[in-house]
């Protein structure tokens, strides 16, 4: 048996890392799984999926995607947490990594411990869209302030971005009081928007525009500047909302027990394919701008925007217990 100072000695001579590694199980070693927490096609399942099939020619497994539906998110969410076969990993959003925490004491997950960040895939902002029979641009406000509460707006759940966005556009926007109705995703928003069942929505750009430029929606604005994911869509600046910015985005996440191995596979290989030119010009077409970030770069995202939802929260009083 070795000694402390021979054990030294050969460490620093470069011996030990080497056969630590060559000793440790292959990963991965059977197929991946990788949990959304939103139906298909909706943008998050989206950005998965285009994750998935250069992954899976990286990696020599397959990966599937696994749709969980349901709590905005938070339901798959939990079930990564809680993940122990080091193979399953979840394309998560926004609110479950910031203003999750916030909404609700009986949360099942707990953001801050019980995830692996491994990289931020893809950001958006959001458009806000109506019926194309509604007034466009101030005149939709003006509007909207004279109907109050007979009116209604989608978003993917309480507490999610597209909520808490609207939720946060009224302390913009006074006399704007639209009543919430939550949705299982963003394409059931969208439908109910198409058939005149809610009045307004924030969503991605990729579920928005093509609906937008066949007429039967209306953008009335951005959550941001002027974005290369809309060029013909004005910021809502333009239609006199002052100091507000949003963006939805997704991101790679495994359990708090995952492998070094799985860790440093994953931070080196992910970033990669989202970067890459083909990845890039998928993620256009679907609406999303991609990211492709190390793991730190994740965490700094996760911590800048859990301080604006902080803000969000307090000033709206939102809740879900």
């Amino acid at each position: 048996m070795l000694n402390r100072r021979q054990y030294a000695a050969l460490a620093a001579a470069g011996f030990i890392h080497p056969l630590i590694r060559a000793a440790a199980p292959a990963w991965p070693s059977r197929p991946l799984k990788i949990l959304v927490g939103f139906p298909g096609g909706s943008t998050p399942d989206m950005a998965a999926r285009t994750l998935a099939e250069p992954l899976s020619a990286v990696l020599g497994v397959p990966v599937v995607i696994d749709n969980k539906a349901g709590a905005s998110g938070n339901l798959a969410a939990a079930q990564v947490a809680q993940a122990d076969d080091d193979h399953t990993l979840g394309v998560l959003i926004n609110g479950n990594l910031t203003s999750a925490k916030m909404l609700s004491s009986k949360l099942p997950y707990d953001p801050d411990r019980d995830f692996t960040l491994l990289s931020l895939l893809t950001t958006a902002p959001l458009v806000l869209v109506a019926p194309a029979s509604l007034p466009a641009g101030a005149a939709f406000f003006a509007e909207a302030r004279a109907k109050g509460t007979a009116w209604s707006y989608g978003s993917v759940g309480i507490g999610s971005v597209g909520h808490l966005g609207v939720e946060l556009l009224k302390t913009r926007m006074p006399g704007l009081a639209a009543v919430h109705v939550p949705y299982r995703g963003n394409p059931p928003v969208v439908t109910a928007l198409l058939s005149g069942e809610i009045q307004f929505a924030l969503v991605p750009p990729g579920l928005a525009l093509p609906h937008v430029r066949s007429g039967k929606l209306q953008a009335i604005g951005l959550t941001s500047g002027r974005s290369a994911l809309a060029p013909e869509v004005m910021p809502l600046a333009d239609a006199g909302v002052r100091d507000f910015t949003l963006e939805v985005w997704t991101g790679l996440v495994g359990p708090a027990r995952l492998s070094q191995a799985a860790r440093a596979r994953l931070a080196k290989e992910v970033p990669e394919i989202i970067r890459s030119p083909a990845v890039r010009q998928q993620l256009l077409a679907q609406g999303w701008q991609a990211a492709g970030t190390s793991p730190e770069g994740m965490a700094i995202r996760v911590r800048e925007e859990t301080k604006i939802m902080q803000k969000i929260i307090a000033a709206t009083g939102t809740k879900l217990d």
